[in-house]
């Protein structure tokens, strides 16, 4: 994301948000299972009781990290959005934002890809919490999208199209494929989902 994991300020922040704000950096960074409790604690500076009287488990806290990551990668998401798509020019279709607004997180020094991709792929088969909570960002994240397209009778069709981009482009950069390359793609795909209106209808 383009906000940093580590906000400032966060180690004068309560003891749950820093355990919180450290399991969010550490669990996007380094993977969930490679991470443990202990880690955790340590870093976050508190102490082992503390931690377990916030987050009895340490899949409570993984819940309450995909919750967190959830609200903050919508909100990011959402003004991006918003500003690549008021940067426009006039008549231009709002679908044409998204490779700009997708530009600024898959080139941020801090993309690991996405956070519920990764998640499920770790721990769905055991922790079904994680998948309910994936399933619900990337319906979300497709209505998002959906209000970006005109109203016609595939809207909800095209949005579950634009949301198959957004999750192939996150995993050709997390595969190393290079940004510009896959937001040229990008482009292409959503220029051909939602051609640019004729000169005449303009």
């Amino acid at each position: 994301m383009t906000f940093d994991p580590l906000p400032p300020g966060w180690q004068d922040l309560p003891a749950r948000d820093r355990l919180l704000h450290t399991a969010h950096a550490l669990f996007y960074r380094d993977g969930i299972r490679a991470t443990g409790i202990d880690r955790v604690i340590a870093e976050s500076g508190v102490t082992k009781v503390t931690f377990y009287r916030h987050f009895p488990s340490k899949n409570d806290l993984i819940c309450a990290y995909l919750e967190y990551r959830h609200t903050g990668w919508m909100a990011w998401f959402a003004d991006a959005l918003q500003r690549h798509a008021h940067a426009l020019p006039a008549g231009t279709d709002r679908t044409r934002a998204l490779a700009p607004a997708l530009a600024e997180w898959l080139g941020s020094e801090h993309f690991r890809g996405c956070a519920f991709i990764n998640s499920v792929s770790e721990l769905a088969d055991t922790v079904p919490e994680v998948l309910e909570i994936a399933q619900r960002h990337k319906r979300d994240m497709t209505a998002l999208l959906a209000d970006l397209l005109p109203a016609p009778a595939q809207r909800a069709q095209d949005a579950q199209a634009l949301t198959l981009v957004v999750e192939g482009a996150i995993v050709r950069v997390q595969m190393g494929e290079p940004v510009k390359a896959v937001v040229a793609a990008v482009s292409h795909l959503v220029g051909a989902l939602v051609p640019a209106p004729s000169p005449r209808n303009v």
